[in-house]
């Protein structure tokens, strides 16, 4: 004899099966974590702060006092 199924569970754990790969997927796509994240923010900061301290030209009404120092 066959096996009796209840086809709304079959539906509802198909369902959930196509949703976990999806969200796998996902995480491998988008998902970094907080450290990398991190390290990104820093890098671009970092570049930033460079970029500006290296200014061939500086705006007229830019006053040396307000140059942060990064002297720890």
């Amino acid at each position: 004899m066959a096996e009796i199924v209840n086809l709304r569970l079959v539906k509802k754990r198909k369902a959930k099966d196509a949703k976990d790969k999806l969200a796998a997927e996902n995480r491998i796509r988008f998902g970094r974590t907080k450290v990398e994240k991190q390290f990104e923010s820093d890098a671009n900061s970092k570049a930033a702060r460079f970029l500006e301290t290296n200014r061939l030209e500086k705006p007229d009404s830019y006053d040396t006092a307000e140059v942060p120092t990064d002297k720890k």
